[in-house]
């Protein structure tokens, strides 16, 4: 194998570090002997062949040794001629049940002492054939009795030391070798569930952490007074207000992942009123999708307080939804957009298509999906919603089965600014995208909308409820075609246009935190969460929904400053001051979940409600769609908001001049029609310049898209 070979074969799977080691020195030889043990399949088949031999040896030296004890080392000959049928069925029936309690398939390094009682039973059941079958038939032709239960106590013993020997030695060894000892710091853990023992055993193993957990503290009172590895358990969180100059600690960790938030909450208050440092273990999400270890300790953060309990989402669903089919993301770069790669990838679709206008953004997410061992599910597409002959293209090669479009500029006060963009992106990428899905016939296409949407205030909800329009008109005239849906939440934790990351940059950099108004109130979910119940909502959506996600209580973001200046170990109006800036251009004090007229009902998931309202004409949607369009360039952004509110009639639009003058008398009369007449009556302040320009746009095919169902 030349290193030709060995190049090409890397490209077909990830090579392991020691492959690397080789290839860096040149060893392509050494490379060649060691390939078939460095891909993983083969190396699974390794050990479980390995450990098939050494369970296979061990049942035969326990058997031989219960033969040796029985006869006092001195075996009958007329005993040793049954060997040749005694043996073997013995042996044969236990690795028969060894097989058929899967213990050929535990992972070798990660069996503990739990999991022997598996490992007894599977060895129990072959011991009570065996045993019937000598009481029956005789020594003749299974092993006596006694020797029977001599082998049972032997075997168990063996193939429990097979499985421990695998285990890896400890790695603080090494460690210690490379740099001086240091003394642990007095740490106390919240929690005694299987997360905190977990955390202690961490802290012995691991000396490089450089905590040594020396009490426990747990809310159950069952568990007070006992010990866990040694270490007490004391009493509830509120003990450390009597007793924390007695322990001595100079950390807390919370090791309770699946505890309420508003309990985190009041043990966070305790810790900073005692002033201890303090951590926590990652969430429950992160620990059992593999993306962190009870180890990786990190400070407590706003998501931890905010009250939002972990989602349980139907997976049945899910895999029937998701599993074998060709999926396409929108704004795939985006943070909606990449978590919903993240968990839609884990479902396992045939193919997942990454389709974002950003190539940056794009890359990133690619990169991330590959790392996590994704590289031959997805496809990145760079392509822009408002290329119709680009996304004809892209559907005709893929044939995608579900779309969930997250694509869309989501910045309020920008598009404030620029309202003809937010018309162009957000409405008319909808539409066109929505169209190109029913002619390719998509399965189900899921549109991402925002509370924004409900009695909006600013352009970019405006435009997010044009799109619900433009999905339920579409699915009301086709409705056995493409599911169409929408579904609705608030802001998410972690977003790049979250207000969190602002507020920890003031906080940074000493203040001041600005915060809009004192009164103002948002709804918040983590972005996990609203993707998992974005993926439940596509599951059971029958077309035509919108989908409303359980948001919760709204959270006074006049609050949520207060709450990270405190989590930075700092003082609200002392040591960071707080200053109000005053409502930004199309924001509101609080956001609604639906309008008073939506018939809202529940689902089959509780986090999740229908809202169930009447479509516009096809037809009517589409024209108004073409003629915002023509006009979304040529007009004024005051003028754009006034043709918006004409499409959208519960919009409240904030213009930038409060007063604007009378029209002026035009120069050139455009043809009178009803649209003209209903947009010169609306908007009211068109000079003249740009009504002549509609007047020509009048006068231009209109602009559907091509092929249109």
């Amino acid at each position: 194998m030349n290193r030709h070979d060995i190049s090409e074969g890397k490209e077909r799977g990830q090579p392991c570090p020691r492959e690397k080691q080789f290839c860096s020195e040149g060893r392509a030889d050494k490379l060649s002997a060691l390939l078939f043990l460095n891909r993983p399949c083969h190396r699974m088949v390794l050990s479980r062949f390995i450990l098939i031999l050494s369970d296979t040896a061990a049942l035969l030296a326990s058997l031989w040794l219960g033969y040796e004890l029985r006869f006092d080392f001195s075996i009958p000959l007329s005993i040793r001629e049954t060997f040749p049928v005694t043996f073997p069925l013995a042996i044969g029936l236990q690795l028969l049940s060894l097989w058929r309690f899967r213990q050929f398939e535990v992972l070798l390094g990660h069996f503990s002492p739990s999991e022997s009682s598996r490992l007894f039973s599977s060895l129990f059941v072959p011991m009570l054939i065996i045993f019937g079958l000598s009481h029956q038939l005789g020594s003749n032709f299974a092993p006596p009795r006694s020797v029977v239960l001599t082998d049972f106590g032997f075997a168990v013993i063996a193939l429990t030391a097979i499985r421990l020997a695998f285990r890896p030695a400890e790695p603080r060894i090494a460690s210690n070798r490379r740099r001086p000892r240091r003394r642990a710091r007095r740490a106390g853990i919240i929690g005694a569930g299987l997360v905190g023992e977990a955390l202690a055993r961490e802290f012995a193993r691991r000396r490089d952490l450089g905590l040594q957990a020396v009490v426990f503290f747990d809310d159950d009172r069952m568990k007070w007074g006992k010990r866990v590895h040694d270490i007490p358990i004391v009493g509830a969180p509120e003990a450390l207000l009597n007793g924390k100059g007695d322990l001595e600690l100079e950390e807390v960790v919370i090791a309770m992942p699946s505890a309420p938030a508003s309990r985190v909450a009041e043990i966070a208050k305790i810790l900073r009123q005692l002033q201890i440092k303090f951590s926590t273990v990652p969430s429950i999400y992160e620990l059992t999708t593999g993306q962190a270890q009870v180890g990786q300790l990190r400070s407590v953060e706003t998501k931890d307080l905010l009250g939002r309990e972990q989602v349980q989402l139907g997976n049945e669903d899910l895999r029937h939804c998701l599993q074998g089919r060709v999926v396409m993301v929108t704004g795939a770069g985006g943070s909606i957009g990449s978590e919903l790669c993240r968990q839609i990838a884990a479902h396992a679709p045939r193919q997942l298509l990454l389709l974002d206008q950003s190539e940056v953004q794009l890359f990133q997410i690619e990169q991330q999906l590959s790392e996590a061992g994704f590289h031959n599910l997805i496809r990145p597409l760079v392509a822009n919603v408002l290329d119709r002959p680009r996304l004809e293209q892209i559907f005709e090669q893929f044939e995608p089965q579900v779309v969930f479009h997250a694509a869309a500029h989501k910045h309020v006060p920008m598009m404030e600014l620029q309202p003809g963009e937010a018309i162009k992106n957000n409405a008319f990428g909808t539409l066109q995208l929505a169209h190109v899905s029913l002619q390719f016939k998509v399965e189900r296409f899921v549109l991402i909308s925002t509370d924004k949407a409900i009695n909006p205030t600013n352009v970019m909800g405006a435009t997010k409820r044009l799109a619900e329009i433009c999905v339920q008109s579409l699915y009301a005239s086709h409705p056995n075609d493409t599911r169409f849906m929408a579904v609705r939440f608030g802001n998410v934790l972690g977003s790049s246009g979250s207000v969190v990351p602002t507020f920890t940059k003031q906080i940074a950099a000493g203040g001041p935190v600005t915060v809009t108004h004192p009164d103002v109130t948002r709804y918040f979910m983590t972005i996990p969460e609203a993707v998992g119940l974005v993926l439940q909502s596509a599951a059971q959506g029958r077309g035509g929904e919108i989908f409303l996600l359980d948001m919760g209580k709204p959270v006074r973001i006049l609050d949520l400053a207060r709450q990270l200046i405190e989590l930075s170990g700092r003082v609200p109006d002392q040591d960071i001051k707080i200053e109000f800036t005053g409502l930004r251009p199309g924001e509101k004090l609080f956001e609604e979940l639906c309008y008073k007229g939506e018939n809202v009902t529940p689902t089959c998931h509780p986090k999740i409600n229908r809202l169930v309202c009447d479509a516009a004409p096809l037809e009517q949607v589409r024209g108004l769609m073409d003629d915002l369009v023509w006009q979304a360039d040529l007009l004024e952004p005051d003028q754009l908001k006034r043709l918006l509110k004409w499409a959208v009639p519960e919009y409240q639009p904030q213009y930038t001049k409060p007063s604007p003058p009378k029209p002026p008398s035009l120069a050139i009369q455009p043809e009178s029609d009803p649209l003209t007449v209903g947009i010169e009556a609306l908007a009211g302040t068109l000079t003249s310049k740009s009504l002549q320009a509609i007047a020509l746009t009048r006068q231009r095919p209109a602009l559907r898209p091509r092929n249109a169902a």
